[in-house]
């Protein structure tokens, strides 16, 4: 691997954290026992982020497709970020991680949702990592909300722009990605960060979630260093 000290780090890096199911399912397990090793994965990669270096890290913990789930599972997966969130929030804290939530939080009640508000509070200083959760998020959604809003602030068309339409979109404030990594060996972004992810760089790995790991991390970032970043402009 690259030494640390001399390759370039990328500043954001997304996940599209995918392969519960079929872990479990290659172990004869239910469903519920993936996303569980799941969990201990986001933990490794919360880990794995600060000691690289990574200052903003989003997950894509739950997509807005995914309440077409079965119930039950929707459940299992709702539990478990409830689970997750108070038994981890001390330690986030205390590591100097900033909480952010993007998406329909709503969806998932008033309990966590005030849970998910007092965490973001209480975290809202922290400046060593910046971990964004994407809870029932989609993209499109995300870019029809930001419409709405630049229309209900009265902007006008002639002062519209790339800039201030990021800046209405959930992610105001955060930097656009420089990597997405996407497990499991699928290779689509699945309605995920669509405006943000314009010029990120895309890594896609056969690991399923529950496996992946700091090494598999350093190692998407030291592939990320062998990536020419052009943003359109032709190679020097």
């Amino acid at each position: 691997m690259a030494d640390l000290s001399s390759r370039p780090i990328p500043l954001h890096v997304a996940i599209i954290m995918d392969g519960n199911g079929r872990w479990a399912t290659a172990r004869g397990l239910p469903r519920v026992a993936g996303h569980r090793e799941g969990a201990k994965a986001v933990r490794r990669a919360i880990e794995a982020a600060v000691s690289q270096g990574v200052r903003y890290l989003t997950l894509f913990a739950f997509s807005s497709e995914n309440w077409r789930r079965p119930a039950e599972e929707v459940a299992d997966l709702t539990f478990l970020m409830k689970h997750y969130l108070r038994s981890e929030l001390r330690e986030l804290h205390e590591k100097g991680v900033c909480l952010k939530v993007i998406g329909e939080r709503e969806r998932f009640g008033p309990t966590l949702c005030a849970e998910l508000a007092a965490a973001e509070e209480k975290t809202a200083g922290n400046t060593r990592l910046t971990l964004v959760m994407a809870l029932s998020y989609g993209g499109r959604a995300d870019i029809v909300a930001a419409t709405r809003r630049i229309i209900e602030a009265g902007v006008a068309p002639d002062a519209l722009n790339e800039q201030v339409f990021a800046r209405h979109l959930a992610t105001d404030g955060i930097p656009d990605p420089d990597l997405l990594i996407r497990t499991s060996g699928e290779e689509r972004i699945s309605n995920f960060l669509l405006w943000q992810l314009a010029y990120a760089e895309m890594l896609f790995t056969d690991v399923l979630w529950p496996d992946f790991d700091a090494d598999d991390f350093a190692r998407a970032l030291d592939e990320y260093t062998t990536r020419e970043r052009r943003f359109g402009a032709r190679p020097v």
